[in-house]
């Protein structure tokens, strides 16, 4: 072996004894240095533990855009809850389901619901937001999926038709038992399979008589699946009572309605003509551009899925407060 290969070959095992002696003492941290670590699951769990709330308030009929976060009062089972979070709501984006009935009950005045339907779209949305469309009479279809294209979205619209054809059953759509129209059911799909992991804002606005027939879901079940996606349900109430004086039935949709839109933050309007349902849709746009979000992290840390009951009040007393009633906690 030449004197250059000697050199070479010891200088390799030099460069080897001090890798050794040196990496172990790297690889291992020290006393100090061997801090536990925060659970990465724990440090998530925590973050995503505040309940939020949207918030519309009035004063008689006048809409309040312009309150602060100390003018809020929060209370969950009646204890006080410290507000975390506070903003208005005019820029967040918003994901919306548009469930139009197409029933034969509402052949005369669905004309009016497509015109009314697609103002309220170019009002509303942007291309942050997210829309969706669905009809149901002897099922649930769905005629388009979220999009921000108001082409595709008025497209839809205007292929509503009484117990017309669609783009296919919504994903999870029931078989139909009999009975044309299925609003329960809607409500459910709508809240459970479409909008349950969405985030942010999320909003169904029904357009209908409130009168459901055939669901296989109750309107109980249909509730809570939209209470625990977290979904505000505005209703639009357009229902034809001729139609059920010729048929010889008796009418009382109205009161489902009610349960569905006061229990999640919504509310129920009135619509007996074309004008009318028109300005339906115009009073819930001015409340989605006026709402405002509360978030608070519960006292009650436990993750035991019960409901909690929410209510939320003002400092200056007068002022009404519309909002859902409660939220089911966490499971795990």
């Amino acid at each position: 072996m030449s004197t250059l290969a000697r050199w070479k070959f010891a200088a390799f095992f030099i460069v080897a004894a001090v890798l050794l002696t040196v990496l172990p003492r790297a690889a291992t941290p020290s006393q100090e240095d061997q801090q536990p670590v925060p659970n990465s699951g724990q440090i998530l769990k925590v973050s995503v533990n505040v309940v939020n709330v949207y918030a519309v308030v009035r004063d008689h009929k006048r809409l309040v855009p312009d309150l602060t976060q100390g003018d809020f009062v929060v209370t969950e089972d009646n204890v006080p809850q410290q507000l975390k979070y506070f903003s208005k709501q005019t820029d967040t984006p918003l994901t919306l389901v548009l469930a139009v009935d197409t029933s034969p009950s509402q052949q005369r005045v669905l004309p009016a619901e497509q015109v009314a339907s697609k103002q309220f779209l170019n009002e509303v949305l942007r291309p942050k937001d997210a829309f969706a469309v669905l009809h149901f009479d002897v099922e649930v279809e769905l005629l388009q999926d979220f999009t921000s294209s108001s082409q595709y979205l008025t497209h839809a619209i205007d292929e509503t038709e009484t117990n017309g054809g669609g783009a296919g059953p919504l994903p999870g759509t029931f078989p139909t038992t009999g009975g044309g129209t299925h609003l329960y059911d809607a409500v459910y799909l709508a809240s459970h399979d479409m909008l349950r992991n969405e985030a942010g804002r999320k909003v169904i606005i029904l357009v209908t008589d409130g009168e459901d027939e055939g669901s296989r879901e109750t309107l109980d079940n249909s509730l809570v699946a939209a209470q625990k996606a977290d979904v505000i349900i505005y209703s639009i109430l357009l229902a034809d009572r001729e139609f059920y004086a010729r048929a010889g039935m008796g009418y009382g949709g109205e009161s489902a309605l009610h349960k569905l839109s006061g229990e999640t933050g919504g509310r129920v309007i009135r619509a007996d003509n074309p004008r009318n349902t028109s300005e339906a849709f115009q009073e819930i746009a001015a409340e989605l551009r006026t709402q405002y979000l509360l978030g608070y992290t519960p006292t009650n840390k436990k993750a035991d899925g019960t409901f909690r009951h929410i209510k939320v009040t003002t400092n200056q007393g007068h002022y009404e407060v519309q909002t859902r009633r409660g939220y089911y906690a966490p499971t795990q």
